[in-house]
């Protein structure tokens, strides 16, 4: 097997990082397919063949006494051995690795002895996973987008912090166009991104983003056009959305949930389902609209944190 392309000495920075941070326990895979010694090496070769793996562990009361590999299974083939039982043929002297080592000690240990995998015990000695090179190069994966996420934040909260100006709140606007779906979403994707920037509970910016959208989307469909407004910090949100459309005859009857004037062509495209304003005030703290024939529709809510 060739060298796992990760090296304690040198690696880049930020993987050097985390080969150290990480455990091996957090790339095993478990629990693990094994095998009993008193189990044929065809049994064994069946559990490679239905699993998709490439070598068993053999285990006799929970302790790991033996590895059989793909070469072995293959070996007993050619000598018409197969039949024979797995503690017979097994690898005896078996390297492994513990579940609470470093992840860089793994790495060491493929780059020094070339296995294609090892298992891995606990302080108890009894096996609890197996570890491959692809565990290794996924668990990195994983660690080094979780990563990458934490820093992208950490920079949106700075910048927020930068531009906020000295009264500490976050102000946005945005203007809406009647009839783009294709941007419909954007102007409640920038204030959820502020409002991560400013460290705002995931509850309340979900609820915001919510808000946000049903008042934005409402306009897309249902006005001539218009603008919605963010404020944000001190422990509270304030939306606003304002549109030129032809107003709503019945307030009452849009706050149903069900109650809907979209044209079948706006419902044929999967919109109008009559839960904009009633979703947008369920999410909210404080909850006003004003809004009648031909002078448009105001819609101003709050939610604290």
């Amino acid at each position: 097997m060739p060298p796992l392309p990760i090296s304690p000495e040198t690696g880049p920075q930020v993987v050097l990082e985390l080969i150290y941070r990480l455990k091996v326990r957090d790339a095993m895979s478990s629990p693990v397919i094994t095998a009993a010694i008193g189990d044929s090496m065809r049994e064994v070769q069946y559990r490679m063949r239905d699993n998709g793996i490439t070598g068993v562990p053999i285990v006799e009361g929970g302790r790991l006494v033996g590895l059989v590999s793909m070469g072995l299974v293959i070996e007993a083939l050619d000598a018409g051995r197969i039949e024979q039982r797995a503690g017979e043929l097994m690898t005896r002297t078996v390297i492994s690795l513990e579940d609470d080592m470093p992840l860089a000690f793994a790495t060491t240990y493929f780059n020094r002895y070339k296995f294609g995998r090892f298992p891995v015990l606990d302080r108890d000695g009894r096996l609890v996973g197996i570890v491959s090179a692809s565990d290794i190069i996924r668990a990195l994966l994983v660690a080094m987008n979780a990563e990458v996420e934490r820093l992208e934040e950490k920079l949106s909260a700075a910048a927020a912090a930068s531009d906020r100006p000295s009264d500490g709140l976050v102000r946005l606007g945005f203007q809406v166009t009647r009839f783009d779906f294709e941007n419909a979403g954007k102007a409640s994707a920038e204030i959820k991104k502020s409002l991560k920037g400013l460290g705002v509970d995931a509850d309340v910016v979900r609820r915001a983003a919510v808000a946000s959208y049903e008042l934005e989307l409402n306009q897309v469909i249902h006005s001539e056009g218009g603008s919605i407004s963010c404020v944000a910090g001190a422990g509270r949100i304030e939306l606003a959305a304002e549109d030129r459309g032809p107003g709503i005859p019945d307030v009452e009857a849009a706050m149903t949930e069900g109650f809907s004037t979209a044209n079948e062509w706006i419902r044929s495209l999967g919109f109008g389902a009559g839960m904009g304003l009633p979703n947008a005030k369920r999410v909210s703290d404080e909850f006003a609209i004003d809004s009648g024939p031909g002078r448009g529709t105001r819609v101003r809510l709050v939610i604290r944190y």
